[in-house]
């Protein structure tokens, strides 16, 4: 039992879990889940009572029951006891303060990374303000690799996200072609498919690697299918870089997308042995989002931030090249309008930075919510600042599949420009030879006989 009291008032936190909840930032989803304070002032009470917890507590009380989750399973038992070292003696609020700090450079953060729980990330999340989130992204350079280089200081990557509601092909060539013509598409070329059927994945997969193949484009591929869609297409010779899955952050979350460790053990196992890469190894891409284990009914009464970041540990198990947090796209029943999807994009970030995870975030929202594109550049500017690894490029921000608000080919280029930031090495060399960008990082006009545009069936 944890207590505060304030002007006479005490207010009472049952377990780490509650208190934990309580101290979250104000969302809709906790309040839907029935979790979150019920005034400022108990939110304040259970802040300043957590920022008294030590660290080590994290270690020795599961959020959720370490006999019933597969996900609490993993975090105890990969947790590396010489990188918690130089952080074990530190109370929460300790923690945020050194965090803050010039000791705190980037090499430390990298070394101590493996001894941070999620818990323990969610955790001084939750007594930062979105400035001290920032700072300490922004101090998290984590880089990744397959046929490019992902995430390295004063670079911005895009996935090129070229959804059609039909898989039409050349609906979705055309996407691909405007994407690379904007410089888009080095952190991937991604397609959502309408459908999970194998054959429609296999012809997606082809698609994009035929195009990849004749014009020699340094990036990767994906069609983020079912894991077990994926895993068949790869034992059939199938043409895949990348193998997605949605993850999230406890044992009955992931079974409700019909997912294990075992399962991506499997996957991951079977996409190395294709040794496609050419500048790494890194070869899964996972997505997440705010809300999945409370849709799911499996967020066993935690908050949404801190069942987000548990799964950023089934994440960190498998190396992966990209992670991707889809912040505002489950609804406003999770991330009611645009400042709580601001609020919780940049906790995403800093988690999974924290956690040595090479994140990039799909600033969205969907037409229901209480957000705007104006809502989604002031985030876009902040992630930048932050140090983000990726976001999407769609046409137009519009994705017509999906059926969502999303960040454009245009918006990518915004974030280059003001902030001077350039795409991975690879695929910026590849733009400067095709004549798409200046060498000195300018976008340049097309001409209609451009071998992109007339070179594809």
């Amino acid at each position: 039992m944890y207590r505060y009291t304030i002007r006479n008032t005490t207010y009472s936190f049952r377990d780490l879990k509650s208190l934990m909840a309580k101290a979250s930032p104000y969302r809709s989803g906790d309040v839907l889940a029935g979790v979150c304070a019920e005034s400022y002032e108990e939110r304040v009470a259970a802040q300043i009572t957590l920022a008294d917890v030590p660290l080590k507590t994290f270690l020795n009380e599961a959020i959720i029951p370490y006999e019933t989750d597969e996900v609490t399973r993993l975090i105890m038992d990969s947790h590396d006891a010489i990188a918690f070292g130089p952080i074990g003696s530190f109370t929460i609020g300790e923690f945020r303060d050194w965090l803050l700090g010039d000791d705190a450079d980037s090499a430390m953060l990298k070394s101590i990374a493996a001894g941070i729980t999620p818990e323990m990330a969610a955790a001084v999340s939750k007594l930062m303000r979105n400035q001290d989130l920032i700072a300490v992204a922004k101090k998290c350079e984590i880089v990744t690799s397959f046929r490019n280089t992902i995430g390295l200081k004063g670079h911005f990557s895009t996935r090129l996200q070229p959804n059609h509601p039909t898989d039409d092909p050349k609906g979705v060539a055309a996407s691909i072609i405007d994407g690379l013509l904007y410089g888009s598409g080095d952190a991937c070329i991604g397609i959502n498919p309408a459908t999970d059927s194998p054959a429609a994945v296999l012809k997606l997969l082809n698609l994009i690697d035929k195009l990849r193949q004749q014009f020699d484009i340094p990036t990767q591929s994906c069609v983020l299918s079912h894991i077990t869609t994926t895993l068949n297409l790869i034992n059939q010779g199938a043409p895949v870089d990348l193998c997605f899955q949605s993850i999230g952050g406890t044992e009955q979350t992931n079974s409700s997308f019909g997912i294990n460790l075992a399962l991506i053990d499997e996957a991951y196992e079977a996409t190395l042995s294709l040794n496609r890469g050419t500048a790494g190894r890194n070869v899964m891409y996972f997505e997440t989002g705010q809300g999945s284990s409370l849709s799911a009914n499996a967020h066993h009464g935690a908050d949404q931030q801190t069942c987000e970041t548990r799964a950023y540990a089934v994440a960190r198990r498998y190396k992966p090249l990209l992670v991707n947090t889809v912040v505002g796209f489950i609804g406003p029943e999770y991330l009611y309008d645009g400042k709580q999807i601001i609020r919780a994009a940049l906790e995403d970030h800093f988690c999974g930075k924290l956690l040595g995870l090479p994140m990039g975030v799909d600033v969205c929202y969907t037409n229901h919510a209480e957000a705007d594109q104006d809502d989604m550049d002031n985030l876009l500017t902040l992630l930048g600042v932050a140090g983000c690894n990726f976001t999407m490029g769609i046409p137009g921000s519009d994705d017509i599949m999906l059926n969502y608000q999303s960040t454009s080919f245009h918006d990518a280029l915004y974030l280059r420009k003001t902030l001077d930031l350039k795409p991975a090495p690879e695929f910026e060399k590849w733009l400067v030879r095709q004549g798409i960008m200046s060498e000195n990082g300018e976008m340049l006009s097309i001409n209609p006989s451009h071998k992109l545009l007339t070179g594809v069936i």
